[in-house]
């Protein structure tokens, strides 16, 4: 399973806190409840850094999962963002297939962010029973 995760590197320490609070930022969007649903997460496992779908993290737990390829395309597209914006780089750009459209995620500003009610639906460092 761990191979199938889209493998990242950062180029400092600080940029892992970067990366965590922007993916906050970028989902599924509520438009109604101003809800914004996270969809990936920078995940940090043996000495390597990750970005992951909520659905691969509950996969990786064990859990059942509906991962899509679609979800995946969305995971590539904000993972690409993330490197355009250099906060990261993708070592494994094989993996960037399929990609989404800009238009499937929301991407909510830093000052814009207490506006919306961002909502995570995977915690990575809790068990998940």
């Amino acid at each position: 399973m761990i191979d199938s995760l889209l493998e990242i590197v950062i180029n400092e320490p600080d940029d892992f806190l970067k990366i965590k609070e922007t993916l906050t930022r970028i989902g599924v969007p509520s438009f109604k409840d101003k809800k914004l649903y996270q969809s990936c997460h920078v995940l940090h496992k043996r000495g390597k850094y990750y970005i992951v779908h909520f659905k691969e993290l509950f996969a990786l737990d064990g859990k059942p999962s509906s991962l899509s390829e679609d979800d995946i395309a969305r995971r590539n597209m904000i993972a690409t963002l993330l490197q355009d914006w250099g906060l990261l780089k993708i070592t494994s750009a094989e993996k960037l297939q399929p990609i989404a459209p800009m238009h499937t995620v929301k991407i909510v500003s830093h000052k814009e962010k207490q506006n919306w009610d961002l909502c995570s639906k995977y915690t990575i460092g809790i068990r998940h029973n």
